[in-house]
Protein backbone atom coordinates (compact mmCIF):
# COMPACT_ATOMS: atom_id res chain seq x y z
CA UNK A 1 0.00 0.00 0.00
CA UNK A 2 1.19 3.26 -0.72
CA UNK A 3 2.04 6.75 1.39
CA UNK A 4 0.09 9.42 0.07
CA UNK A 5 -0.24 12.95 -0.05
CA UNK A 6 -3.33 14.97 -0.89
CA UNK A 7 -3.36 19.10 -1.24
CA UNK A 8 -6.78 20.34 -0.47
CA UNK A 9 -7.97 17.30 1.32
CA UNK A 10 -10.66 19.11 3.86
CA UNK A 11 -13.34 19.61 1.44
CA UNK A 12 -15.29 19.03 -2.29
CA UNK A 13 -12.87 16.12 -3.90
CA UNK A 14 -10.10 16.19 -1.80
CA UNK A 15 -11.87 15.01 1.14
CA UNK A 16 -13.74 12.71 -1.00
CA UNK A 17 -10.58 10.93 -2.41
CA UNK A 18 -8.86 11.20 0.68
CA UNK A 19 -11.38 9.09 2.36
CA UNK A 20 -11.53 6.38 -0.54
CA UNK A 21 -7.55 6.33 -0.30
CA UNK A 22 -7.65 5.83 3.63
CA UNK A 23 -10.93 2.77 3.17
CA UNK A 24 -8.31 1.13 0.20
CA UNK A 25 -5.77 0.64 3.00
CA UNK A 26 -3.36 3.49 2.06
CA UNK A 27 -1.79 5.57 4.65
CA UNK A 28 -3.16 9.39 3.53
CA UNK A 29 -1.19 12.53 4.38
CA UNK A 30 -3.71 15.19 4.34
CA UNK A 31 -3.19 19.04 3.77
CA UNK A 32 -5.40 21.96 4.48
CA UNK A 33 -5.37 25.64 4.97
CA UNK A 34 -7.06 25.36 8.49
CA UNK A 35 -5.35 23.48 11.48
CA UNK A 36 -9.03 23.37 12.95
CA UNK A 37 -10.72 21.55 10.02
CA UNK A 38 -7.05 19.82 9.15
CA UNK A 39 -7.26 18.02 12.74
CA UNK A 40 -11.05 17.13 12.13
CA UNK A 41 -10.63 15.65 9.00
CA UNK A 42 -7.57 13.53 10.46
CA UNK A 43 -9.83 11.94 13.54
CA UNK A 44 -12.06 11.48 10.63
CA UNK A 45 -9.55 9.58 8.33
CA UNK A 46 -8.46 7.40 11.65
CA UNK A 47 -11.57 6.13 12.70
CA UNK A 48 -11.17 4.58 9.03
CA UNK A 49 -7.28 3.59 8.62
CA UNK A 50 -3.85 5.68 8.92
CA UNK A 51 -3.91 8.82 8.49
CA UNK A 52 -2.03 12.08 9.35
CA UNK A 53 -2.85 16.47 8.71
CA UNK A 54 -0.43 18.58 7.32
CA UNK A 55 -1.31 22.39 7.52
CA UNK A 56 -0.08 25.37 5.19
CA UNK A 57 -1.03 27.54 3.12
CA UNK A 58 -0.40 26.79 -0.49
CA UNK A 59 -0.45 30.79 -1.53
CA UNK A 60 2.82 31.12 0.71
CA UNK A 61 5.86 29.23 -1.15
CA UNK A 62 8.02 29.49 1.99
CA UNK A 63 4.39 27.34 3.59
CA UNK A 64 4.91 25.41 0.63
CA UNK A 65 8.40 24.54 1.17
CA UNK A 66 8.16 23.98 4.67
CA UNK A 67 4.95 21.77 3.96
CA UNK A 68 7.18 19.27 1.70
CA UNK A 69 10.07 19.49 4.32
CA UNK A 70 7.71 18.58 7.18
CA UNK A 71 6.19 15.41 5.01
CA UNK A 72 9.59 14.63 3.37
CA UNK A 73 10.97 14.26 7.37
CA UNK A 74 8.18 12.52 8.93
CA UNK A 75 7.09 10.03 5.79
CA UNK A 76 10.53 9.37 3.75
CA UNK A 77 8.56 6.54 2.18
CA UNK A 78 6.23 8.73 0.42
CA UNK A 79 5.42 7.40 -2.77
CA UNK A 80 2.53 9.13 -4.23
CA UNK A 81 1.35 12.93 -4.59
CA UNK A 82 -1.63 14.31 -5.42
CA UNK A 83 -1.54 18.17 -6.18
CA UNK A 84 -5.19 18.50 -5.70
CA UNK A 85 -6.14 22.25 -4.26
CA UNK A 86 -6.68 25.11 -5.99
CA UNK A 87 -8.77 27.90 -6.35
CA UNK A 88 -11.64 28.40 -8.63
CA UNK A 89 -13.20 31.55 -10.72
CA UNK A 90 -13.57 33.86 -7.83
CA UNK A 91 -17.18 35.35 -6.90
CA UNK A 92 -18.56 37.01 -10.04
CA UNK A 93 -16.96 40.13 -10.51
CA UNK A 94 -14.23 40.09 -8.37
CA UNK A 95 -10.65 41.31 -8.88
CA UNK A 96 -7.45 40.31 -9.43
CA UNK A 97 -6.05 39.04 -5.74
CA UNK A 98 -2.38 38.70 -4.88
CA UNK A 99 -0.93 35.94 -2.86
CA UNK A 100 1.57 36.37 -0.01
CA UNK A 101 4.64 36.47 -1.78
CA UNK A 102 2.48 39.12 -4.27
CA UNK A 103 1.59 36.79 -7.35
CA UNK A 104 -1.77 36.69 -9.18
CA UNK A 105 -3.96 34.33 -6.45
CA UNK A 106 -4.70 31.87 -8.66
CA UNK A 107 -1.26 30.98 -10.78
CA UNK A 108 -0.02 31.04 -7.08
CA UNK A 109 -2.17 28.19 -5.86
CA UNK A 110 -2.75 26.10 -9.02
CA UNK A 111 0.67 26.72 -10.77
CA UNK A 112 3.43 27.90 -8.62
CA UNK A 113 2.45 25.60 -5.71
CA UNK A 114 2.34 22.74 -6.89
CA UNK A 115 5.08 22.91 -8.83
CA UNK A 116 7.49 23.91 -5.91
CA UNK A 117 5.67 21.09 -4.19
CA UNK A 118 6.64 18.64 -6.30
CA UNK A 119 9.95 19.72 -6.78
CA UNK A 120 11.14 19.94 -2.98
CA UNK A 121 9.45 16.39 -3.06
CA UNK A 122 11.37 14.65 -6.15
CA UNK A 123 14.16 13.50 -3.75
CA UNK A 124 11.87 11.36 -1.79
CA UNK A 125 9.42 9.89 -4.91
CA UNK A 126 12.58 9.22 -6.54
CA UNK A 127 13.71 7.08 -3.58
CA UNK A 128 10.17 5.37 -3.44
CA UNK A 129 9.82 4.40 -7.22
CA UNK A 130 7.79 3.09 -8.63
CA UNK A 131 5.86 6.35 -7.53
CA UNK A 132 3.02 8.94 -8.69
CA UNK A 133 2.83 12.60 -9.02
CA UNK A 134 -1.04 13.26 -9.85
CA UNK A 135 -1.97 16.64 -10.98
CA UNK A 136 -5.60 18.17 -10.47
CA UNK A 137 -6.34 20.08 -13.60
CA UNK A 138 -9.09 21.14 -15.72
CA UNK A 139 -10.95 20.97 -19.12
CA UNK A 140 -11.03 24.98 -18.94
CA UNK A 141 -7.19 25.66 -20.45
CA UNK A 142 -6.09 28.90 -22.51
CA UNK A 143 -2.87 29.95 -22.99
CA UNK A 144 -0.94 31.69 -20.47
CA UNK A 145 0.29 35.49 -21.73
CA UNK A 146 4.41 34.23 -21.46
CA UNK A 147 4.59 38.19 -21.69
CA UNK A 148 1.87 38.85 -18.08
CA UNK A 149 2.17 36.01 -16.86
CA UNK A 150 0.68 37.88 -13.52
CA UNK A 151 -2.26 38.65 -15.87
CA UNK A 152 -1.55 42.77 -14.82
CA UNK A 153 -3.54 43.65 -17.78
CA UNK A 154 -7.82 42.86 -18.22
CA UNK A 155 -7.67 40.68 -15.81
CA UNK A 156 -10.41 38.09 -15.30
CA UNK A 157 -10.86 35.22 -12.67
CA UNK A 158 -12.08 33.38 -15.17
CA UNK A 159 -9.56 33.81 -17.92
CA UNK A 160 -6.68 33.20 -14.81
CA UNK A 161 -8.19 30.14 -13.66
CA UNK A 162 -7.68 28.69 -17.09
CA UNK A 163 -4.31 29.74 -17.64
CA UNK A 164 -2.94 28.35 -14.47
CA UNK A 165 -4.59 25.00 -15.62
CA UNK A 166 -2.64 25.29 -18.94
CA UNK A 167 0.17 25.96 -17.12
CA UNK A 168 -0.09 23.19 -14.80
CA UNK A 169 -0.54 20.84 -17.48
CA UNK A 170 1.89 22.02 -20.24
CA UNK A 171 4.56 21.70 -16.79
CA UNK A 172 3.21 17.93 -16.39
CA UNK A 173 4.60 16.96 -19.79
CA UNK A 174 7.89 18.84 -19.16
CA UNK A 175 8.18 17.25 -15.94
CA UNK A 176 7.22 13.68 -17.48
CA UNK A 177 9.82 14.32 -19.97
CA UNK A 178 12.77 15.03 -17.55
CA UNK A 179 11.71 11.86 -15.02
CA UNK A 180 11.43 9.47 -17.95
CA UNK A 181 13.80 6.34 -16.72
CA UNK A 182 13.11 7.36 -12.71
CA UNK A 183 10.49 5.40 -12.22
CA UNK A 184 8.27 8.45 -11.27
CA UNK A 185 5.30 8.69 -12.93
CA UNK A 186 3.57 12.55 -13.89
CA UNK A 187 -0.10 12.78 -14.98
CA UNK A 188 -2.36 15.27 -15.35
CA UNK A 189 -6.51 14.80 -15.17
CA UNK A 190 -9.89 16.83 -16.02
CA UNK A 191 -12.00 14.86 -12.92
CA UNK A 192 -15.17 16.12 -13.94
CA UNK A 193 -16.95 19.31 -14.92
CA UNK A 194 -18.26 21.86 -12.72
CA UNK A 195 -18.19 19.67 -9.59
CA UNK A 196 -20.89 20.24 -6.66
CA UNK A 197 -18.00 22.44 -4.78
CA UNK A 198 -17.51 25.51 -3.04
CA UNK A 199 -15.34 26.84 -5.90
CA UNK A 200 -17.69 25.80 -8.39
CA UNK A 201 -20.67 27.63 -5.98
CA UNK A 202 -18.58 30.58 -5.23
CA UNK A 203 -18.33 30.94 -9.20
CA UNK A 204 -22.11 31.65 -9.56
CA UNK A 205 -21.98 28.02 -11.53
CA UNK A 206 -24.85 25.50 -11.26
CA UNK A 207 -22.70 21.84 -10.31
CA UNK A 208 -23.18 19.87 -13.22
CA UNK A 209 -21.30 16.69 -11.36
CA UNK A 210 -20.78 15.12 -7.51
CA UNK A 211 -17.41 14.98 -6.20
CA UNK A 212 -17.84 11.60 -6.12
CA UNK A 213 -18.24 11.50 -10.60
CA UNK A 214 -14.68 13.17 -10.44
CA UNK A 215 -12.96 10.70 -7.81
CA UNK A 216 -12.20 7.64 -10.07
CA UNK A 217 -9.92 9.28 -12.79
CA UNK A 218 -7.25 10.72 -9.38
CA UNK A 219 -7.72 7.53 -7.63
CA UNK A 220 -6.92 5.49 -10.92
CA UNK A 221 -3.91 7.54 -11.45
CA UNK A 222 -2.93 7.85 -7.95
CA UNK A 223 -3.19 3.78 -7.50
CA UNK A 224 -2.75 2.19 -11.13
CA UNK A 225 -0.19 2.04 -13.51
CA UNK A 226 -0.64 4.53 -16.24
CA UNK A 227 2.21 5.07 -17.73
CA UNK A 228 3.56 8.75 -17.27
CA UNK A 229 3.17 12.63 -19.19
CA UNK A 230 -0.87 11.80 -19.54
CA UNK A 231 -3.52 14.12 -19.92
CA UNK A 232 -7.00 12.24 -18.67
CA UNK A 233 -10.41 12.99 -19.09
CA UNK A 234 -11.81 11.41 -15.53
CA UNK A 235 -10.78 7.58 -16.66
CA UNK A 236 -10.22 8.25 -20.34
CA UNK A 237 -6.84 9.25 -22.15
CA UNK A 238 -7.72 12.65 -23.82
CA UNK A 239 -5.44 15.75 -25.21
CA UNK A 240 -5.08 19.25 -23.16
CA UNK A 241 -4.68 22.19 -25.21
CA UNK A 242 -2.72 21.64 -28.30
CA UNK A 243 -0.06 24.64 -26.82
CA UNK A 244 0.75 22.63 -23.75
CA UNK A 245 2.33 20.14 -26.37
CA UNK A 246 4.63 22.78 -27.82
CA UNK A 247 7.94 22.49 -26.47
CA UNK A 248 9.05 26.14 -27.48
CA UNK A 249 5.93 26.96 -25.10
CA UNK A 250 6.87 24.61 -22.33
CA UNK A 251 11.06 25.99 -22.80
CA UNK A 252 9.61 29.36 -21.98
CA UNK A 253 6.77 28.21 -19.33
CA UNK A 254 9.95 26.60 -16.97
CA UNK A 255 11.98 29.95 -17.59
CA UNK A 256 9.10 32.38 -16.78
CA UNK A 257 8.28 29.23 -13.46
CA UNK A 258 12.26 29.83 -12.15
CA UNK A 259 12.03 32.68 -12.20
CA UNK A 260 8.59 33.33 -10.33
CA UNK A 261 9.68 31.02 -7.98
CA UNK A 262 13.18 32.62 -8.01
CA UNK A 263 15.24 29.80 -8.44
Amino acid sequence: MSTILITGATSGLGRHVAFELVRSGHSVLAHGRDAGRVERLAEELRAEGEAEGFVADLASLDQVRQLAAHVAGEHPELDVLINNAGVGFGSPGSGRELSADGHELRLAVNYLAPVALTRALLPVLRANAPARIVNVGSAGQEPLDLDDPELTRGYDGTAAYRRSKFALAAHTFTLAEELAGTGVAVNVLHPATFMDTGMVREGGITPWNTVADGAPGVLALATRDMGTGGYYDGTTPSRAHEETYDASVQRRLTAVTDQLLKL
